[in-house]
């Protein structure tokens, strides 16, 4: 895959107005640095500016000087500035990578929201969509989690994620460096059998051989997606149907429309009012728990009312009525 490959995935993107600056997350490895290149070259026949960020964990003794080196790679790239921002303070001792993640995001989240940037590219690719299937899968996840990361993804306060590299192998990233002198970082941290993800890696001979490989896991992973927003659209409808009364405090739906729709639908309705409920939650409740709680709601005669992901259910006989709101 080359350049012109790139053009056509953003030009599948939602349009980036003349102008714009975008934020790309460069680590240094071949993966960010790669996509900034190709990112370079497109933004440079269209007036758009790219502001890099390379987030400087403070984890291993080397990441300054290999955070500053990618300043220095980049200087004079078309379009292109470069920030460093660092990860101040007491490090985790547990879930390490999780951490860093976070925090990495909120640094440049944080960036953007100063700067006024809404878009935010960041270079996950078709081997990390297959490995993120893999974990999930391993997990229990459901068909949300298991259609994986998206192309695009609403963050929070107006950003958006922007994945260009889904169908770009590992492999197709780093030729894309040696074919245009594109240096990079190799991470050892990628090399390092303790986590979960390097593991992955060093089995993908033995899962392609068992048909496994990352084209067929992403080809996978894209229509389970396609599934899923067939089902949240009819899920929207659900909910406009059922809901007839919303609150500061919560929903009121209409108890006989719930149970005459599919489960899956329902299930689909509860999360996205819990969601509302409680927008900024990091994490919701298992998908399991919910599950068993509209198991409950449904087919439970007796049921009494229950409390989770800080919600409050109650069901009105009466009224036929089930209240969603906060604990």
């Amino acid at each position: 895959m080359d350049f012109s490959d790139f053009e056509k995935t953003m030009d599948g993107l939602p349009e980036i107005p003349a102008g714009a600056t975008l934020a790309v997350g460069v680590s240094g490895g071949p993966d960010s640095m790669a996509m900034l290149w190709l990112l370079a070259a497109w933004a440079e026949k269209r007036n758009v500016l790219l502001q890099a960020y390379t987030v400087d964990h403070g984890l291993r003794a080397e990441s300054a000087e290999e955070a500053r080196k990618v300043g220095e790679w980049i200087k004079g790239w078309p379009c292109v500035s470069h920030r460093i921002l660092n990860w101040m303070g007491e490090k985790p001792q547990t879930r390490i990578l999780e951490e860093a993640r976070a925090a990495r995001y909120d640094l440049m989240k944080t960036a953007m929201i100063d700067a006024g940037i809404k878009h935010l590219f960041i270079a996950h690719h078709a081997d990390d969509q297959a490995e993120t299937f893999l974990i999930r899968l391993a997990k229990g996840s459901g068909l949300d989690g298991l259609s994986c990361m998206r192309p695009v993804q609403d963050m929070e306060w107006g950003i958006y994620i922007v994945r260009p590299l889904l169908d770009f192998s590992k492999d197709d990233l780093i030729q894309i460096c040696k074919d245009n002198n594109v240096p990079y970082i190799d991470d050892p941290t990628n090399k390092n059998q303790n986590y979960l993800r390097p593991r992955l890696r060093a089995a993908k001979e033995i899962l392609e051989e068992e048909g496994l490989s990352a084209k067929r896991l992403c080809a996978t992973a894209r229509r389970l997606s396609r599934a899923r927003e067939a089902l949240d659209d009819l899920a929207q409808d659900l909910f406009t149907l059922a809901m007839t009364e919303r609150s500061e405090n919560g929903f009121t739906f209409d108890y006989r429309a719930l149970h005459a729709a599919h489960e899956e639908l329902v299930v689909r309705v509860v999360l996205h009012a819990m969601d509302e409920i409680h927008p900024d939650g990091d994490y919701g409740p298992r998908l399991e728990k919910v599950e068993n709680l509209i198991q409950r709601i449904l087919r439970d005669a007796d049921f009494k009312g229950a409390t989770l992901g800080g919600c409050v259910f109650a069901i009105n006989r009466k009224n036929e009525t089930l209240w969603i709101g906060k604990e």
